[in-house]
């Protein structure tokens, strides 16, 4: 059995779910790949969702920056090879896609990198954001480009004051 709940917060609400072995999910609002719900989906409370909700919320305040949570993500051999790279990225920090292809062994599967991490169930935690193009710029995001900015001007990574998506002057 699958339990979720929505929790509130400076990004929009977000839908975490869990089973009894690890968290299953986190999902923005707007969700680019939802993760596939079954009759096993319950809406309810767990210990875990509880840990979760706990944990993003010093996340967001700034003062956490590493995640404590058992996880359980479905996907391919390869995505959860991509994944667990995901959480290896530190706290502020970014790195390409074409890097992110080099530590998983496949220097040459940048868009196969890339299509892994955008399908990542567990974005912020495993910290997805956290990957930008070779040049600088923020690509893709299941949350969405500015959501992807918000997360990196938090963690540092981006200056506060650079709105990439304010109408120019």
């Amino acid at each position: 059995m699958i339990l979720y709940r929505y929790i509130d917060s400076p990004v929009g609400p977000l839908l975490l779910a869990t089973t009894d072995v690890g968290l299953r999910a986190i999902e923005f609002r707007e969700n680019r790949h939802p993760v596939k719900r079954g009759d096993d989906w319950h809406e309810g409370d767990h210990p875990l969702l509880q840990r979760a909700h706990a944990q993003l919320d010093e996340y967001f305040a700034g003062a956490r920056h590493g995640f404590d949570l058992p996880l359980s993500p479905h996907g391919t051999e390869f995505q959860r090879t991509v994944w667990t790279m995901l959480a290896g990225i530190p706290y502020g920090r970014t790195i390409s896609y074409a890097q992110l292809a080099r530590r998983v062994g496949k220097p040459s599967a940048t868009r196969a990198v890339g299509a892994a991490n955008g399908r990542n169930p567990l974005p912020i935690v495993l910290p997805c954001h956290r990957v930008i193009g070779t040049d600088g710029s923020l690509t893709g995001f299941g949350g969405g480009l500015p959501t992807k900015q918000f997360l990196l001007q938090l963690e540092g990574a981006l200056p506060k004051d650079d709105d990439l998506f304010a109408p120019p002057l």
